[in-house]
């Protein structure tokens, strides 16, 4: 009888792995073709066609598991998967997700913003040939073209919409990165920046800040915009999305886009999140000095060696930035930011601090340390 039993306990030890994996296997295929007949109104993993192999895969990788990964509803993965398609300009695919959109909610009016929206990131031809695609759709299902207007600004205000719009998102803008074009013609892309992109384009009607963001978001994964992507992560944080509604957005757009683009904008969602939260722990610091100007190259030389040293040798010192007053470079102001008390702590304990300080006593006149809060916090120092 212990024989029996001992062999009976072996066998269900061993097959339990098999049980789980065929459950697992049952509620993902039950999940696929529920959602399929949601979206599209029919059957999925039908074995019809002519690679039915390739579609077994495919839909139930995507309706089965993609779908219900991350806080995401069917309307915002819709929107999320026919923006993806557009920028990709997969129209064949797009007419389908088009068609899905509307049956799971998303309104015409909708959907034809999310289509005006790539036009900023992909250009007009490109988003006439995607607005085509689904105003053939539209037409298909009855619904009268063109559809009510959703502007909101005028000649007159498009440039303060633009502007209040652009300073909430991102302050600053793009001047750092158009200064010093040929011409001053930087000048003149950012003003279509604010004018048209934040002016006509974000302020129009249909979709709230938060959505075009996470939208916006998309194209750029979709386009492997590495720099937008780092910019954007915190423009999507600041209309109120979260680092894990951004991270379900482009998995969603995975089956799309492959794993190589979509694992890229991924690591950068990781990495800015992990410096946002970081940054909070900063020490930020004015040193305000005043020199004995008969010393003051003498001084320079200390200091220029001592910030050398600092950021080479030091992870927790993430900035030293000295400046001298043009008119009285014997004032001198030091932006320091380390990256933590205990950074800062450690900073003053290290050889090349102390050398610094012992070799300059003499000559500083006055010291002032102030302490400081960013504004933008984590906003990194090109």
């Amino acid at each position: 009888m212990k024989k029996v039993v001992w062999i009976f306990t072996f066998m269900l030890a061993t097959c339990l792995p098999i049980l789980a994996q065929t459950t697992d296997e049952i509620g993902r295929i039950d999940v696929c073709k529920e959602n399929y007949r949601t979206l599209f109104g029919g059957e999925a993993l039908t074995g019809k066609g002519t690679d039915p192999e390739m579609m077994y895969i495919l839909q139930k990788f995507i309706f089965g598991e993609v779908f219900v990964t991350g806080d995401l509803d069917l309307k915002q993965r819709e929107m999320i998967t026919c923006i993806t398609l557009a920028t990709m300009q997969t129209l064949p695919q797009l007419k389908a997700h088009a068609g899905a959109a509307l049956n799971v909610g998303v309104t015409p009016v909708e959907l034809r913003e999310v289509m005006y929206l790539t036009a900023p990131f992909i250009g007009f031809p490109k988003m006439l040939n995607a607005v085509a695609a689904v105003n053939e759709v539209f037409k298909e299902r009855g619904i009268s073209l063109p559809l009510e207007e959703q502007g909101t600004v005028t000649e007159e205000t498009r440039h303060e919409t633009g502007k209040a719009i652009q300073d909430r998102l991102y302050p600053g803008g793009i001047t750092s990165v158009m200064d010093g074009m040929p011409d001053d013609l930087g000048k003149d892309v950012e003003r279509f920046l604010t004018d048209y992109f934040f002016g006509e384009i974000y302020s129009r009607g249909a979709l709230d800040l938060k959505t075009r963001e996470l939208l916006g978001y998309c194209v750029l994964t979709t386009l492997e915009a590495e720099s937008q992507l780092r910019s954007h992560y915190h423009g999507c944080i600041k209309a109120g999305n979260t680092p894990e509604k951004l991270a379900a957005a482009v998995i969603q757009t995975l089956p799309y886009i492959g794993f190589p683009a979509a694992i890229k904008a991924l690591r950068i969602i990781k990495e800015e999140c992990l410096a946002s939260v970081s940054a909070s722990n900063n020490l930020v610091r004015l040193s305000k000095i005043t020199i004995d100007p008969a010393q003051l190259d003498n001084y320079n030389a200390f200091l220029k060696e001592e910030i050398e040293a600092s950021m080479k040798l030091e992870p927790g010192v993430l900035t030293l930035y000295a400046t001298a007053e043009k008119d009285a470079p014997h004032k001198v102001t030091i932006l320091e930011i380390y990256a933590d008390q205990s950074a800062y702590e450690s900073h003053l304990q290290t050889p090349h601090f102390k050398k610094y300080k012992q070799g300059t006593i003499e000559m500083v006149k006055e010291l002032e340390l102030v302490d400081v809060t960013p504004l933008i916090p984590g906003l990194k120092i090109k």
